[in-house]
């Protein structure tokens, strides 16, 4: 099997294809979900009151 410096790409998106978009939409509904969390801590942190 010759090695091209683009061949890896190649083989990426053929295994994607088969693949289907089931492990991606996985990864992105994570990303969204910790992303909406750290952002609501972040922002919901300023409220907090030290009395």
């Amino acid at each position: 099997m010759e090695h091209s410096p683009g061949s890896w790409l190649t083989e990426a998106a053929s295994a994607a294809q088969q693949q289907g978009a089931g492990n991606l939409l996985r990864v992105v509904l994570v990303v969204m979900v910790v992303g909406c969390v750290l952002g609501a801590w972040f922002l919901l942190r300023g409220y907090k009151r030290d009395e």
